[in-house]
């Protein structure tokens, strides 16, 4: 139980801090800068987490690579998102 919490935490705050970046293209206009703090606060939140399901080392990895995972998917899912719109 405490695995899926660690990892809901960090995938809410990758997503977070993604959707506050200029750079991102899910939405129209990124979120405002406070979003960022809280994508970190749930992002140490995982780590903490982690740290408590799996120990400090491999917490660290799993949250790094959770956060990884997170910032690496949501902008192939963006542009899936759109080129699906642009299809149908």
């Amino acid at each position: 139980m405490m695995t899926t919490c660690a990892l809901l935490l960090c995938i809410a705050g990758g997503t977070a801090i993604y959707l506050a970046s200029r750079q991102q293209t899910w939405l129209a206009r990124s979120w405002p800068a406070t979003a960022r703090w809280v994508g970190a606060l749930l992002c140490l939140g995982g780590l903490a987490a982690w740290i408590v399901a799996d120990g400090g080392g491999v917490g660290t990895v799993a949250a790094l690579s959770s956060l990884m995972l997170t910032w690496v998917s949501l902008p192939y899912l963006a542009w899936w998102r759109r080129a699906s719109k642009v299809t149908s």
